[in-house]
């Protein structure tokens, strides 16, 4: 119904005032919004299969897993059939009837689907500050990082590379403060902190290659129909902000690699943001602009966005003045801040004068919505109470012996299935680190080996010296003893000739060598014994006699 330019989304009793998504208008993004348990999964489940038949690719967050059902056609004995049956009557929809959409299930886990990875550079410093929950201080110092890395080559590719270049940027704190700005080391023990509380909430499992291809979001299947990625988001939910910053890094993605094509005739591919608040509750003013920038201009790369939530509030004027197509279910006013929603959902849609929205939108029924959708030329269709169209697919999920079969069959295959780790910073700064500590070290031991070879030189010199002193030392107590020794001969000699003995034995030599010699020693020899013959005479003459004698015989 509807034909090829539209998807029937709903109508009134009898098949009153249908309402229908026009596909060309469809990149114009949209608001399904409703209090718990009033029908917002039928309505998500009834506009994607529509826009999968149209050929559209879409993408969903499936947080509470009955999205699965997609891959399935609904059965006429579920316990909806009935229901279903009865209301595609009420509003006319003659042709309606079950039936598959193609779909390929993902996960970050890897768990219930094709894990999806990206890497730290394309995430980003402002979505990976929202996603650690850092203040401005530290976001400056994960840019700053992220800066340095670029300019030294240094791939980012999953936290440990970034963690390993948060410590190298703690090295060089003072360096880099005097380049970039202040990069204190306690800043950078808070992120790594805030990094381990990523890693416990499973964060890691998000970081890696081979990161995710956009291209594999955009397929068809061999009827021409646009496949439903589904993201089993039920475990991620329990991680609020990782949840709201992977789809905000989905879209920036989608913005960065697809090209412009204008208002197509239908969109590229159709995203659905479920507990779409996530991703603005606590968000900084710099994301908030970012947010709001994708979606103004993802439009023009064919994307259409669509928020789900269940209060209209949740999401900021300056992105909900963007989102032309709306689906509201019932809304309670119980609380001053559910009265406070309902008065500003009456005033998003464009006047009729046969609708009391502030008073219809507390008094719809289950599967019943307030609708206003964009026209052909481009302007909002006036609200309309319409019953919307029950699902071909299944509602509920998959058991997951059917999913399991889903995944192994799609067309992926193994293609993400194997974690790759490159090198990548994480290994280029441990290598350096390595080739710092060797010449670290070999410049310690050269060091050594110059300081003991000088202790060695020194020790030297001092032997040399303490010989050169002991060998002077011996050398004056030679010179000493010669001395000594020359002073005792020459007083020998003195004493020797003082001896009136030796100095008449002396003279008595010297004249020896004449006949006044002889002469003498006779006349020494009387006056020694007082007359020149007798024994005494005659003995003393003949030994002077020998003696002088023989000393002049010799000579």
């Amino acid at each position: 119904m509807a034909g090829e330019t539209g998807i029937f989304v709903g109508a009134g009793t009898g098949g009153a005032n249908p309402q229908s998504l026009v596909l060309k208008r469809a990149n114009r993004h949209g608001l399904i919004a409703g209090a718990t348990g009033t029908g917002k999964t039928v309505t998500i489940q009834g506009i994607i299969e529509g826009l999968s038949n149209a050929g559209v690719p879409c993408f969903v967050a499936d947080v509470k897993g009955d999205l699965s059902g997609l891959a399935m056609a609904g059965s006429p004995t579920a316990r909806t059939h009935e229901i279903f049956a009865a209301r595609a009557a009420e509003i006319g929809l003659t042709d309606w009837a079950y039936a598959d959409t193609p779909v390929q299930f993902w996960d970050l886990y890897g768990a219930q689907g094709h894990p999806i990875r990206t890497t730290i550079s394309e995430m980003g410093p402002l979505l990976l500050a929202r996603l650690m929950d850092l203040n401005e201080v530290q976001e400056g110092v994960l840019t700053i990082a992220f800066t340095v890395a670029d300019k030294d080559g240094l791939l980012l590719l999953d936290l440990d590379d970034l963690q390993s270049m948060l410590a190298h940027c703690a090295e060089r704190a003072d360096e880099l403060t005097a380049t970039y700005g202040n990069v204190s080391k306690q800043s950078v023990g808070a992120i790594q902190r805030s990094l381990l509380q990523l890693r416990s909430q499973g964060g890691a499992n998000f970081f890696g290659e081979p990161a995710l291809s956009m291209e594999d979001f955009l397929g068809t299947d061999d009827k021409g129909r646009g496949v439903v990625n589904i993201l089993a988001a039920d475990k991620l939910m329990a991680s609020p902000k990782l949840y709201a910053t992977f789809l905000l890094w989905l879209l920036s993605a989608l913005f960065e690699s697809l090209p412009e094509v204008g208002d197509p005739e239908k969109p590229k591919l159709a995203f659905f943001f479920d507990e779409a608040h996530l991703l603005f509750d606590d968000a900084p003013k710099a994301l908030l602009e970012k947010i709001e920038q994708v979606v103004r201009l993802i439009r023009s790369k064919g994307v259409g966005v669509y928020f789900i939530t269940q209060n209209p509030i949740d999401v900021p004027d300056t992105v909900a003045g963007q989102l032309g197509n709306r689906v509201q279910h019932a809304l309670r006013a119980f609380t001053p801040k559910d009265q406070a929603a309902v008065k500003a959902a009456a005033t998003t849609f464009r006047a009729n004068p046969d609708v009391d929205v502030a008073t219809v939108i507390t008094e719809l029924k289950v599967g019943e919505a307030l609708v206003s959708l964009l026209q052909d030329d481009g302007s909002p269709s006036p609200v309309q109470r319409s019953l919307i169209r029950p699902p071909a697919t299944r509602v509920g999920p998959v058991t997951p012996e059917e999913r399991k079969i889903l995944i192994e069959t799609d067309a992926i295959g193994a293609k993400y299935d194997t974690l790759v780790d490159r090198e990548s910073a994480e290994e280029l700064l441990a290598a350096k680190s390595a080739e710092a500590s060797a010449a670290a070290a070999e410049a310690s031991a050269k060091t050594e080996a110059d300081k003991a070879a000088a202790a060695q030189a020194k020790e030297d010199a001092r032997l040399a010296k303490e010989a050169e002193r002991q060998r002077l030392a011996e050398q004056r107590d030679s010179d000493r003893q010669a001395r000594l020794d020359a002073q005792a001969q020459r007083a020998a000699e003195r004493e020797a000739a003082n001896n009136p003995w030796n100095r008449a034995i002396t003279g008595a030599t010297r004249s020896a060598s004449s006949a006044a010699g002889r002469a003498v020693a006779n006349e020494v020899s009387k006056a020694i014994f007082g007359k020149s013959s007798g024994v005494g005479g005659s003995l003393v003459g003949g030994l002077v006699r020998g003696v002088l004698g023989g000393l002049f015989k010799g000579r």
